[in-house]
Order: C-alpha cells, then sequence, then structure tokens
C-alpha cells in the first residue's frame, strides 16, 4: 500500500461507563434510536405552525406562532372527528391545500414498501363534519386538488375523483384489473426502482388530472407462497419483469374534470420506454413529463398539450451510460425550470427558459449537489446540499438563479439538512454526526435559532451510561491509487500492541454510501456490540458509491461486482498491513447488494476472507429487476460476461472460508431463488455452508422476534467462525 492517510474525526474509543449492550438493545429495544421533530407543520403562510398537544386520550391541533412559540388557538380535538360512531386519529391528519379540511386515515396495510392503502375521510373543520371517500374499497394516494374541492384516488387499479362540495363520486378509468392493468399506479419495478408509487398528477386550477396508464398484460409472473398452518400454502402472483424481460407499456392520458372527456397524450411511436415522472407545469394547460429510453441512457423532456395530446420535446439529456431520475425539476412562473445533471462529470443545477434553452448553470466545481432544496423567487435564491465538504458530509448552501453569491449555511461538519418553510422565512435545520444524534432548530432565514425543537439530549445522556466505541473516518489508496473513504470502530480497552479480528461491513451499490458523518443508531449499536465482543468495525465506501462525481460513481458500468469487489479485498489487504489486525480474522458482513458483495469476497477474496455473511444477496443480476440492472449492466443478452463473470454462483469452487446465507422466503424485492441457485451450485461441488430461511419474511426480514434471531445467529456464527 501507499500513500495512506488517516484523517478526519480521529477521536480516542470512549470508556465512559459499565453498561453491556445486548442484542435486545441493538434489535428489540432500539435502545439508541433518536427523537425527531415529526408533528411540526409550518402552515402555508409561512408564520403559523400546527402541532398535536394535549392529553394522549384527547389529542389537539393546535395553531401556534412560529417567532414566539405561543399558541393562537386550538384547531380540532380528536374527540370531534367521528365518523359512525367511530373516532377518527388525529395522528394521521394530513391538511388540504387551503388548510380548511383535514385527510385522516385507518386500517393502513402496504401493499408494497410504497403503496400503502386504507380507509381515508375529510374532516371540514368549519363544519365539523366527517366524510368517508368510499365505502368500496380501500384507497392508495388520495391527493387534493390545488383548490381543496376536489380529491383524486386509488381503487383496485382505477382512477376516482371526490367532489367534497357535493359528495359525488366520479370515474376517471374503468379498465383496471389485478395484473393487467394499473390506472395512475405504477408497477412493481416503477415503484422500487423509479421511487415512486402515485403517477398521477393536478393542474394548477384542478381543471386536468393526468395519469399514466400500466398495461403489465404481458408480463411475466413470480408467486410468492406462504406459510400460514394451512394444509397447502398461500399463494401470491404478481408481475415482476427480470432483466432483459417485457415491462409495461404505458400511456400517458389526461382527464378533464369539467367534461369527463379523456385524450392520450403523445409520448412517440416507441413502447419500449419508461415515463418515470409527470407533472403540470405552472400553465394549467401543459403537462411536463419525462421519457427514458430501455438503456436509460437518453432523457427527455417533453410538454403535452392537454386540451389535444399533442407534445413536444423540449429538453434532451444523453450519456454513454446512464442517467439516474431524480424529483429534480422545478417551474419558475411561466419563466422556465430548473433540473439537474451529471453532464459536466458532478451532479449540479440548471436553469432553462421554457422553450429549453440553456440560460446558466447555477452550480459547478468537483462536488455533487445531493439534494435541490428550493427556490426563494422573491429573492431569486436557491438552496441545495452538496457534498462540497467531502462525500462523507453534507451541507447546506444558498446560491443566485445567475449561479453567483455562493454561501455555505450550515456551520457544523456532519450531515445538515435544512427544511424551508412557505416564503422562505425560517427553516428547519437537522443535523448529527457519526457519534452525535440529530439535532432538531427552528431558525430564521438569517440562521438565528428560534426554537430547539429536539436536541435529543436525554439520549445523549443515556449513552454515557454505556461502553461505547466511536466512529473514526479514514482514507487509504488502493494498490491502483485509488482513494477510498472508510469508518473504523475499535474494541474499548483498545491496546495497540494485540492483533484484533475484524468485521467488515458494506454496501457499495450504485449510488449508495454507507460511510457517512452521520447518526446511524440501529447499526451504531450493533457495531457496538461487536466492539463489546472484542472485533474491530470498518466499513469503506468503494468504487460506484456517490457524492464523488460522475466518473467514481458509474466506473462499474457493465460489470456490477468487479470494481467493488477488488476495493473491498484491497480493504482487507489494507487492514492486514496495520500491526494490531489479525490478518487471519477478517470477515464481512452484507445486506442486498452487500449481500451480493459478501457472496464474492468469500468466492473471490477466499484467500483474504476468514468468513462472511450474505442476507438476501443477488447471485447473479439475471435474477433480478430489469429497470435497476439493465440501467447498470444491459440486458443480459448484450453483456453475457458481465453477468456471469461477477456472479458468485460462478466462483463457489474457490470458496474456502465459512459462510452463512440468510434469506426472506416471501422477499419480492430479491427473490430467495437467488439464494437457492447459489446453494445448488455450492451443494454440486460439495461445499460446507450455514443457511436460514425465515418463512413470510420480505427484503427486510423483520417482525416481531424476527430481527432479534437474525442478529443472534449472525452473533453466534462470528463468534465462532471470525
Amino acid at each position: 500500500m501507499k500513500n495512506i492517510i488517516i484523517s478526519l474525526l480521529i477521536v480516542p474509543t470512549l470508556v465512559i461507563g459499565q453498561k453491556k449492550l445486548t442484542l435486545e438493545d441493538a434489535w428489540l429495544k432500539y435502545s439508541f434510536y433518536p427523537k425527531s421533530a415529526q408533528g411540526f407543520n409550518v402552515q402555508n403562510n409561512g408564520l403559523t405552525f400546527v402541532d398535536v398537544d394535549g392529553e394522549d386520550s384527547n389529542p389537539v391541533l393546535s395553531q401556534f406562532e412560529i417567532k414566539s412559540g405561543k399558541k393562537i388557538k386550538e384547531l380540532v380535538k380528536q374527540s370531534e372527528i367521528k365518523f359512525k360512531d367511530k373516532t377518527l386519529d388525529l395522528n394521521t391528519y394530513q391538511f388540504n391545500p387551503t388548510e380548511t379540511k383535514l385527510l385522516l386515515s385507518e386500517g393502513t396495510e402496504y401493499v408494497y414498501r410504497r403503496s400503502p392503502k386504507a380507509n381515508y375521510f375529510v374532516y371540514d373543520i368549519a363544519s365539523k363534519s366527517t366524510t368517508q371517500l368510499t365505502d368500496k374499497g380501500k384507497q392508495l394516494f388520495p391527493t387534493f386538488s390545488p383548490d381543496g374541492n376536489k380529491i383524486a384516488y386509488v381503487r383496485e387499479n382505477n382512477l376516482y375523483i371526490l367532489n367534497l362540495i357535493d359528495g359525488t363520486e366520479l370515474t376517471v378509468t374503468t379498465d383496471g384489473e389485478f395484473n393487467k392493468i394499473k390506472n395512475g399506479w405504477g408497477d412493481w419495478v416503477y415503484e422500487e426502482e423509479f421511487s415512486k408509487a402515485d403517477y398521477f398528477s393536478w393542474c394548477a386550477d384542478g381543471t386536468y388530472l393526468a395519469y399514466v396508464k400500466f398495461n403489465e398484460s404481458n408480463l411475466k409472473e413470480y408467486t410468492l407462497e406462504s406459510y400460514n398452518g394451512n394444509l397447502y400454502p398461500d399463494k401470491y402472483t404478481y408481475k415482476y419483469p427480470k432483466a432483459g424481460e417485457d415491462n409495461s407499456i404505458v400511456s400517458v392520458h389526461i382527464f378533464d374534470a369539467k367534461t369527463n372527456k379523456t385524450v392520450k397524450a403523445d409520448i412517440g411511436a416507441e413502447t419500449d420506454i419508461y415515463i418515470p415522472r409527470i407533472q403540470f407545469t405552472n400553465e394549467a394547460k401543459t403537462l411536463s413529463l419525462q421519457r427514458l429510453n430501455r438503456l436509460q441512457n437518453k432523457w427527455e423532456l417533453l410538454f403535452v398539450d392537454a386540451t389535444n395530446g399533442s407534445s413536444k420535446i423540449v429538453l434532451t439529456d444523453e450519456s454513454k451510460t446512464y442517467i439516474d431520475i431524480t424529483d429534480d425539476l422545478l417551474f419558475i412562473g411561466n419563466k422556465g425550470f430548473i433540473t439537474s445533471s451529471e453532464r459536466d462529470n458532478f451532479n449540479h443545477l440548471y436553469y432553462y427558459d421554457l422553450n429549453g434553452k440553456l440560460i446558466n448553470q447555477i452550480t459547478s466545481g468537483p462536488w455533487d449537489v445531493i439534494e435541490f432544496k428550493g427556490l426563494d423567487e422573491k429573492t431569486n435564491t436557491i438552496y441545495f446540499t452538496s457534498t462540497e465538504n467531502g462525500a462523507i458530509n453534507r451541507d447546506v448552501y444558498s446560491i443566485l438563479l445567475t449561479g453567483k453569491n455562493k454561501k455555505r449555511l450550515s456551520t457544523k461538519t456532519g450531515f445538515n439538512s435544512f427544511d424551508f418553510t412557505t416564503g422562505f422565512k425560517y427553516y428547519i435545520s437537522s443535523y448529527s454526526n457519526a457519534n452525535t444524534p440529530p439535532v432538531y432548530e427552528l431558525c430564521d432565514i438569517n440562521g438565528k435559532v428560534i426554537k430547539v425543537l429536539e436536541d435529543n439530549k436525554a439520549l445523549s445522556e443515556k449513552m454515557k451510561g454505556y461502553t461505547l466505541s466511536q466512529r473514526n473516518f479514514f482514507k487509504f489508496k488502493t494498490g491502483e491509487g485509488v482513494e477510498l473513504n472508510g469508518w473504523m470502530m475499535k474494541p474499548h480497552n483498545f491496546d495497540s500492541t494485540k492483533k484484533y479480528p475484524v468485521y467488515m461491513y458494506a454496501y457499495n451499490g450504485p449510488g449508495a454510501n454507507e460511510v457517512n458523518n452521520s447518526f446511524d443508531p440501529i447499526e451504531f449499536t450493533w457495531h457496538n456490540l461487536l466492539c463489546q465482543e472484542g472485533y474491530m468495525v470498518v466499513c469503506v465506501d468503494g468504487r460506484g458509491t456517490f457524492g464523488r462525481g460522475r466518473e467514481f460513481k458509474h466506473s462499474t458500468y457493465l460489470q456490477l461486482g468487479k470494481l467493488e469487489t477488488i476495493d473491498q479485498i484491497e480493504t482487507a489487504k489494507y487492514l492486514s498491513s496495520l500491526t494490531y489486525v489479525d490478518k487471519t480474522r477478517i470477515g464481512f458482513q452484507g445486506w442486498s447488494y452487500g449481500g451480493f458483495m459478501a457472496c464474492n469476497l468469500i468466492t473471490k477474496g477466499a484467500d483474504y476472507f476468514k468468513a462472511t455473511i450474505a442476507v438476501a444477496p443477488v447471485t447473479n443480476w439475471k435474477y433480478y429487476d430489469n429497470i435497476y440492472t439493465e440501467r447498470f449492466m444491459r440486458k443480459p443478452a448484450d453483456n453475457k460476461s458481465g453477468y456471469d463473470d461477477n456472479s458468485p454462483i460462478t466462483h463457489v469452487k474457490k470458496i474456502k472460508g465459512k459462510f452463512l446465507l440468510i434469506h426472506g422466503s416471501s422477499d419480492d424485492n430479491v427473490h430467495v431463488q437467488n439464494s437457492m441457485e447459489l446453494v445448488a451450485a455450492m451443494v454440486k461441488y460439495n461445499i460446507p455452508f450455514d443457511y436460514m430461511v425465515y418463512p413470510n419474511k420480505n427484503h427486510g426480514i423483520a417482525g416481531g422476534m424476527t430481527r432479534m434471531h437474525v442478529y443472534g445467529k449472525i452473533l453466534k456464527f462470528v463468534k465462532e467462525n471470525l
């Protein structure tokens, strides 16, 4: 190794208490889980906020002045919100746009991770009356029109509008059918990989409702079995397009709520495309939609005329690799729009007119904009979060729309985020670092603290009662000269003259970081328990992770697993060079993409890892969904070597060390098929391994005592084999 640098936040391990951590602290009690500032909701005027206070048996929604914190008035008592003698839970409330009505829910259940369906009710504050949206089945994504008088929602794959003035329900679509047609609701792979499930949008005056129709009739199906004590297992079959397989045929439609007529948008003749976002501009008759080709390396912004469906391409962005979909699209009056792009090798903000002509690049530099926080149109000031102070940190900045006068607003090193109120008079800041629980503050736009909303002092004091190790950050250069970021936790009472076993942990998927200078209460507790048992814990973000520019993030294109595996092996080599590391006792644990890494490290990295633990791993990318996989790998037929050469199934004969494989039988994301195929390969070559399948558990493998069981098994495996 060369040019080894030990850097940032090197803090001695703390020995500050005598209490010992238990598995219950980590996975049952969640002992170090911090409080947040939930319930503090700023109103449209930007000067007042509402919060639920009062007795737990009869909470009250009250209005307060932001500047003084004084209560102005009580708005609603929970006891007043009744429907057919049932009292609804006030804590589920959402305001309508005019803040005259509340949307409440009961009986929430999740279809998938972003698809909650429930029975919804609208409570009118003035009349104290409650209206149920419908009694014909649970609803998804209830969304008020901008004037607050209508609400659109999905029920049984169809789209409806409830007129809150006269109580009539308007049917927008009628062809919805399970596993065939979905209206206004994305199919499984859109929801998972474009991070969006609701696919409908109101125009500014509530005249038009645009939606995407997903025809998934031709998609292949996957069936999950549930074991619930029945003589035969229950089966659930859903549409899941694996790499190279057909997608839903999508179309975009615009419904006129005045005439009850629908027009179809012209999205082009090519059907093998994606429509990851739709959004009305500030002009009520103009819908914007984003079109992405199957390879996901050509993105286009289209404007559609809501009256006749005609369209035009306004902006195009192309890449030799792929383009990520974000929500960084903001229309500025009728002047133009802001969006983001990696076109100059870093993710930055750009300002265009409504014809797609570039007015100016707003941000620039060798760092990435992580989050576009908003624009104050009165002052033409933009707010954003970036990695200018390193990929492990987040800082908030302001800059003028012209790209001038950039200012750093956050002052502490770590993870900073500001959420601005309407009118940009105030913001709620959150701050934490790797060893400090988050603090939430209400500040005025000049940074003056108005109120500490939550400081988590009680948690900080509680932590002092335990013997805890801190996360210390470091950097090192690999044999190829690539500098990587990492953090390290050492056992308490660390003695540099001794040698310690190392438990490595990572995810290392494209654009996903684990080496963050932010408080991670669950992993922090679990890793401290391992330190308590005498293990060092180390995490390194290899190539493919983000915050360091497009070249670093996209370097794994067409070969997922190759460079990432090399980088984790290089990490093991680097650790082996440290005098206090026992190089014969280095292990690795990962979940999902991290599980894929664990499989590769016990095979390709067999000479450097004594044991690994893979939870819910992908074992060949051909088994995973097409949007995610093809974004980075293209289709299997076009990149066979990229799929097979980096699949742990191909390399099982190299396994030397101990291997623990864990999966949930009802994982709808990374199917248990992945583990079964790996198991079959290991059995074929008579390779010993440990295996645990959790019945009826999804990708998170949680619920009840499940996480306790998972990590109890992992801890036992680590103590016996590492």
